[in-house]
């Protein structure tokens, strides 16, 4: 039988508390018994890395900032794809908590992308530390751009996560059609070679995935040193909004009955 908390338990002050116990045991789990322990969340972009750098280099070897762009956009999509991943299936993964006690759904699916969430930060402390090695630092105005795109990612994130979580309870397939997406949308995205490759026509169809717009706007921002127009901050700002809408809309219409289907 499900466990009653009491009434106002589930303020925001036992939110956080919440919040943070299950980010702290969901790292915990993750990396026990491991010797690498989190370094192997650093070692999987890593081997990618090197694996693209070696095939790619020579056909874009006119490019400058080649290995710059393709660090970034590896990390950056390496976020989305095991954070979407992790964030569908998490209330599956925490059925044992959601059938013993009542508390807030979402914040299972929040805590989920910790995790992924961890490993970004720390490649973005890298990546800010390296550009100013290579007398290249971003200035203030540009490091405050990257941390709003890093905003609307987390978000965007959240509301894939949100909605896939409880559509995942009724649909067993779609964490399997999430994977045929992922490796679709990894060369959809722009990761391996530059946006301006390709026609300009077809950029706006290529902005409709969201990591393409975080993308090419982290790196115009970091590497490139110029900001994107103010039309293309709007179509991301409404793009976010409208994801986090749609996923918050559908995990509300659901998520009440999430315990029946687990």
């Amino acid at each position: 039988m499900a466990t009653r908390l009491p009434q106002g338990a589930f303020g925001w002050t036992r939110w956080l508390g919440a919040i943070w116990t299950l980010v702290r045991t969901d790292f915990k789990v993750r990396y026990h018994g491991t010797v690498g322990g989190f370094v192997w969340a650093l070692l999987k972009p890593l081997s990618m890395f090197i694996v693209l750098m070696g095939i790619f280099s020579y056909v874009f070897a006119s490019s400058r900032d080649y290995t710059l762009n393709l660090v970034v956009g590896l990390f950056l999509w390496d976020f989305f794809a095991e954070s979407t991943r992790v964030g569908i299936i998490s209330l599956h993964s925490k059925a044992f908590l959601i059938a013993k006690t009542r508390f807030p759904r979402w914040i299972v699916v929040a805590t989920a992308v910790a995790s992924p969430l961890v490993t970004l930060a720390v490649f973005s402390a890298a990546v800010v530390l390296v550009l100013f090695l290579l007398g290249r630092g971003p200035s203030l105005a540009a490091l405050a751009l990257y941390g709003v795109y890093l905003l609307c990612y987390v978000l965007i994130v959240l509301g894939i996560s949100l909605a896939g979580s409880v559509l995942f309870l009724r649909y067993r397939d779609l964490n399997q059609v999430w994977e045929v997406v992922i490796q679709g949308g990894f060369f959809l995205a722009p990761i391996i070679y530059p946006l301006t490759i390709l026609p300009e026509k077809v950029h706006f169809y290529l902005f409709l995935w969201p990591p393409t717009p975080v993308v090419h706007f982290t790196r115009m921002v970091l590497i490139q040193g110029v900001a994107p127009t103010a039309k293309g901050h709007g179509l991301l700002l409404l793009m976010t909004f409208s994801i986090v809408a749609i996923g918050a809309l559908v995990f509300w219409r659901l998520a009440p009955s999430a315990a029946e289907k687990l």
